[in-house]
């Protein structure tokens, strides 16, 4: 489904007020269902949304609505816009939006960034803003002109009006503009016009990131401003039962020591006395509930829960009926285990609270959620309540946190602090600060005829619901199912004639949201990795299997070839290597992978190569789709090669790197990116390509070693040769 919002072409535009003599350009639009969640929510009336501000010195200033995490927005969404409005790109300059509801999303109606919806969702709006601006701006020259506006042109920034050789720059002009109607019809380029969209083009927020200049909620320092550390329960749900602050509060540097909600903030000068205050704290927790946990009895519970059928999901005919006359049976269990987001800036939040308003600043992907829980907390009407989005150093969904649990506690520290604070996480307080991508177990069954082919196909999951008890569980849950459980599974594009996937949802006290990919990163690799089982079950080369089933799905199947193609599917390997190819629809977006690998005798995987192709529509920066391509893929690697979250007693087990260890790049291989043409709407870039690498890899293993892999990560005594240590 395409995540852009369905728009009437004449009815977007209402002109603003000029602003220190520049033209301010609001865009109005009717916002759609939401297209991408299974239950999307009511349509929005008309809300005024993005921003262009061109000033009297010529710089224009596009006003970004999405955060900037390193996905490239802080560029894309300039070009969209540049397109139409055909400034000097030389003078184009990019800031985060103000927290507003002109800024809203267009499907989710909210401001927010996820989903890798901030192209699809801005490839019309921006361009009808930069040429609803031109339109004006050219207006406003023709009448200080006396000339019909149609006999004038531009060119990078510049009016011309060649029959009298006259000239006006867009500042010169911008104030006269800012006064006129905003046009009724906006007409945009035929794509075959495109000057700058399609173009590989540099990031305007690179040179900031390489001269210091760039600012991350980790940067933001105000006069006054003090600094908290949060000594936070061990077990998940544990309060404070009682503490000794006294040691804490002899550290020089040491403010304050308070309870908050989430525990005991040791408020300081600087963040060393604050971390070394908290060392010193002595706390008796109240562990709760959660006490008990453990990941190795959860799997063990997964597993039993999975015997017997779910809540049904998706079904297509007789699925029972197909498995029991099948010439041959196929069945495994696949498991995955909790993920932390591991963003490379921890956590961390300045506040500055007033009797009578609030100011944030945060590196946020929910800055709607974020000001609206702020707010109940310093007792203040929303709009009285500011965030200035930061520079995201990596969110990965994070940062759209349902409860907006690291805005809210800086509130609490905040009131408590009574002047400006900066509450920061250490990398520990990070991995072991809950909000995980869930656990997995599926349980699978697959039967082929007489030629191998398959036949029928179930398919239970077992695993935490994300949406279940926030405020999104309207949209995205409906008749027990979660969407985001489900979506890689219920949705398969292969033609399997008899087809079920089923649902377990139990309730565990682990905080678990949307991780990079979602609910496609365990189904992603549960569905490939299972699906080359039931190819070689069948006696099918993997790859011609796809295509078979794939007839009715032209895009996936061309890409399918591509990606065949590119990466020499069956030609020779050097000894002891293997190839494995998976494919996944996500995001509205098709990406097929094959992944060259070998395994040591001690069972060390090696991951030689990874050709990745992708149709994502009509691309906008070719640099950054094949950026975040490669990105997802290393994302994808980490997940599957080293990093698990752990509980034993109700406490996670990882801390920092050296546990939760990230591929690092002498491990990366080389990745190639293939993008496919196509003049269909852009689609999702951020997150397709985590889901097929893990599968891809898995099955190289399998072709290389005869071993399968059905638990992540992949380990080393799972593979290892019978002798051979890791």
């Amino acid at each position: 489904m395409s995540a852009a919002a369905l728009m009437d072409r004449r009815a977007f535009l209402q002109a603003g007020a000029a602003a220190g003599g520049g033209l301010l350009v609001g865009l109005y639009i009717p916002a759609a269902r939401s297209a991408l969640l299974a239950q999307g929510p009511p349509a929005p009336p008309l809300v005024p949304f993005a921003f262009v501000k061109i000033a009297t010195d010529e710089t224009v200033t596009v006003i970004a609505n999405h955060s900037e995490m390193g996905q490239g927005i802080y560029t894309s969404l300039p070009m969209l816009l540049n397109e139409e409005l055909q400034a000097d790109w030389a003078k184009i300059r990019v800031e985060g939006a103000p927290v507003d509801a002109v800024y809203n999303h267009a499907v989710f109606g909210i401001q927010m960034t996820g989903g890798s919806t901030t192209i699809a969702s801005e490839w019309d709006r921006y361009r009808r803003v930069g040429s609803a601006a031109r339109m004006m701006l050219v207006q406003a020259a023709a009448e200080k002109w006396n000339v019909p506006a149609n006999s004038c042109i531009v060119e990078k920034g510049v009016v011309m009006h060649r029959a009298t050789s006259r000239k006006a720059t867009y500042g010169s002009v911008a104030e006269a503009a800012a006064k006129l109607a905003v046009p009724g019809d906006v007409v945009l380029k035929d794509p075959k016009e495109f000057r700058l969209v399609g173009k590989a083009t540099r990031r305007l927020d690179t040179p900031s990131k390489a001269n210091g200049t760039a600012q991350f909620g980790l940067d933001v320092s105000l006069p006054g401003m003090l600094t908290a550390l949060v000594a936070r329960a061990p077990v998940f749900g544990g309060r404070v039962a009682s503490f000794d602050a006294s040691d804490a509060e002899r550290v020089p540097g040491v403010k304050a020591v308070v309870q908050v909600p989430t525990g005991v903030a040791v408020i300081a000068e600087r963040f060393w006395p604050a971390k070394l205050g908290r060392e010193k704290l002595k706390i008796t927790w109240d562990d709760g509930a959660n006490a008990k946990l453990s990941t190795s009895q959860m799997l063990a519970d997964f597993a039993a829960q999975s015997a017997s059928p779910g809540t049904i999901a998706k079904k297509v005919g007789d699925p029972s009926g197909a498995l029991a006359s099948a010439a041959k049976k196929i069945t495994a269990t696949y498991d995955v285990p909790y993920l932390a987001h591991a963003m490379m800036e921890p956590l961390n939040c300045v506040v500055d609270l007033r009797a009578d308003s609030c100011e944030i600043w945060t590196g946020t992907q929910f800055e709607t959620v974020d000001r609206a829980q702020a707010a109940k907390v310093a007792g203040l009407p929303p709009e009285k309540v500011q965030i200035h989005t930061t520079l995201l150093g990596g969110g990965f969904g994070r940062r759209a946190n349902p409860d907006s649990d690291f805005v809210v506690e800086a509130m609490h520290v905040a009131k408590a602090a009574k002047a400006p604070v900066k509450v920061v996480w250490t990398r520990e307080d990070d991995t072991r600060g809950g909000w995980y991508r869930p656990m997995w177990h599926d349980r699978f069954a697959a039967g082929v005829d007489a030629a191998g082919n398959p036949v029928a196909w179930t398919h239970t999951i077992v695993g935490q619901s994300i949406l279940t008890g926030t405020a999104f569980e309207a949209y995205g849950v409906k008749d027990g199912i979660d969407s985001a459980s489900v979506e890689g599974a219920a949705d398969l594009l292969y033609g399997i004639p008899n087809l079920q996937v089923d649902l377990h949802s139990p309730k565990i006290g682990v905080p678990v949201q949307w991780w990079r990919s979602v609910g496609h990163s365990h189904t992603g690799f549960s569905v490939e990795a299972f699906f080359d089982e039931v190819a070689h079950a069948g006696g099918k080369d993997p790859y011609e299997l796809r295509r078979t089933l794939l007839k009715g799905q032209p895009r996936m199947l061309a890409l399918l070839d591509l990606v065949a193609e590119r990466a020499g599917w069956g030609k020779p390997l050097p000894a002891g290597h293997g190839r494995g190819i998976a494919t996944h629809f996500s995001f509205d977006s098709y990406v097929a992978q094959v992944v060259e690998a070998s395994v040591a005798r001690d069972g060390t995987v090696r991951v030689h190569r990874v050709v990745c192709a992708v149709d994502c529509g009509r691309t906008v920066n070719p640099d950054t789709v094949k950026a975040q391509m490669e990105g997802g893929v290393v994302f994808g690697l980490t997940a599957a090669l080293k990093t698990e979250i752990t509980l034993e007693n109700g406490r996670v087990q990882q801390r920092n790197f050296h546990d939760y260890p990230m591929v690092r790049m002498f491990e990366s291989p080389a990745i190639e990116v293939h993008i496919m043409p196509n003049e269909e709407k852009p689609t999702g870039v951020g997150e397709p390509s985590v889901p097929p690498v893990a599968p891809a890899l898995a099955n190289a293993i399998f072709a290389a070693t005869g071993k399968r892999v059905r638990r992540l990560p992949i380990r080393a005594s799972d593979l290892a040769e019978e002798g051979a240590k890791a």
